[in-house]
């Protein structure tokens, strides 16, 4: 596969995909995987959502406070020092941007877009994980509906997707790896408990090497699995249990050539980075508000240690879960309770609140940005000439030296000049 990332023209919109006919099984099966998500126009599901939200802030920061001695947690909020809070605001614009460029680093290759139409989708997407289901499960589905839109492919769509979670979490993992290490055997300064240091570590490595060996899985392990199952009972379910492995592998594949090709996946790799680089700066920044000196280490561990709470089911965006988490962790490092109470609650309330709003908005600006997609795929769109673009869709594959052909792990093929 060649590097990911091609420059491509800063121009939005879209241009239909390759036609099938109508009424064929492909066509209902594309169709059906691009319905809009219904996050925010189902009433009954934001006020439940909205009802489990203030239940779960509430046992948290009012009553839990109460419950283990530190009633003056709260009164800390009025001393906080406001210099302090404005560079966590800062750090909070720098980690939306820097979504955005991941966002673009993986997807800008195939489908081309404008920043303000990437912007929409990673805030809807953002909106979408904070408020609906665990481990940002309700961000996968409305972005992956938008690329979708966009006119890219189900099966590359799905690649992308993995893609850049892939490489989301990759940072996540290395940096608990590096970390754990660093702190247990003292090089950098701070407590070192095994079970929040070495043991974290351990965890993420065996996950970064459970991906590696899907990564591993032949690039036709679907066509593999239902050759093997042809003509038995179970030939379909074997095929359809085939497809999440093959998506991860594909996926895994797709970011492990973004690293090895960092002049092409540059700048995804920096928007991961940056992505939870900012928001360690604004947990850090949260602690200086409140005059509390944590070592960055200890700030560094305890925020990813605190946010495997996140995957907890059933809780929408990891609210209250997410919370106790990160403060049960910095208790254990030996943070004072009453001061890890306020920095978390900062630290939440700038990084996870204050994006829903814009979030929210962004959703309704993309409901619209698909609209005028649709309308320009199904009118031909504007002219280049009349526009000053190009037609709105999916860019043309990347191409390297002549007269060669190559297959993308989404299973596109593209020839090169």
């Amino acid at each position: 596969m060649p590097g990911p990332g091609v420059d491509q023209p800063d121009t939005g919109g879209q241009v239909s995909s390759p036609q099938v006919p109508a009424g064929s099984e492909t066509t209902d099966e594309e169709d059906s995987d691009a319905e809009e998500p219904s996050f925010f126009a189902d009433p009954k599901r934001l006020i439940q959502t909205a009802v489990i939200v203030v239940v779960l802030i509430l046992g948290i920061y009012l009553l839990l406070p109460n419950i283990v001695g530190l009633e003056d947690a709260m009164a800390k909020l009025d001393k906080a020092d406001w210099k302090w809070i404005t560079v966590a605001l800062a750090f909070n614009v720098l980690a939306f941007a820097s979504y955005v460029a991941l966002f673009r680093g993986v997807v800008g290759e195939r489908v081309r877009l404008r920043w303000s139409e990437s912007y929409q989708i990673t805030m809807a997407g953002l909106a979408a994980t904070r408020l609906f289901s665990a481990g940002g499960a309700g961000g996968i589905v409305l972005t992956y509906w938008a690329l979708r839109k966009a006119g890219m492919p189900r099966r590359e769509s799905a690649c992308r997707m993995v893609a850049f979670l892939v490489l989301l979490y990759a940072v996540y993992m290395l940096t608990l790896i590096l970390d754990g290490i660093l702190l247990r055997t003292g090089v950098i300064n701070g407590n070192n408990p095994p079970g929040l240091t070495i043991v974290p570590a351990a965890i993420a490595g065996a996950l970064i090497v459970g991906f590696l060996l899907i990564a591993l899985l032949p690039k036709d392990f679907e066509r593999r699995m239902e050759h093997a199952g042809h003509g038995r009972r179970f030939s379909g379910l074997m095929r359809r249990l085939a497809t999440l492995p093959a998506t991860l592998g594909s996926g895994t594949r797709t970011a492990i050539q973004f690293v090895r090709n960092p002049s092409h996946g540059g700048l995804a790799i920096a928007g991961a980075i940056g992505f939870w680089a900012s928001n360690i700066g604004i947990l850090w920044a949260a602690f200086h508000a409140f005059g509390v000196h944590v070592p960055l280490g200890v700030v560094i561990q305890g925020f990813f240690v605190g946010m495997v709470a996140n995957l907890i089911p059933f809780v929408p965006g990891g609210v209250g879960a997410v919370d106790a988490g990160m403060i049960g962790t910095f208790v254990l490092f030996d943070v004072p309770g009453s001061e890890v109470f306020a920095a978390v609650l900062v630290y939440r309330l700038i990084a996870f609140w204050l994006p829903i709003p814009p979030g929210i908005v962004a959703f309704f600006q993309l409901r619209r940005t698909v609209a005028r997609w649709e309308s320009e795929r199904g009118t031909g769109g504007p002219s280049g000439a009349e526009a000053g673009e190009s037609p709105p869709g999916p860019s043309p594959a990347p191409t390297t030296e002549a007269g060669s052909q190559a297959t993308d792990p989404a299973g596109v093929q593209y020839f090169k000049k």
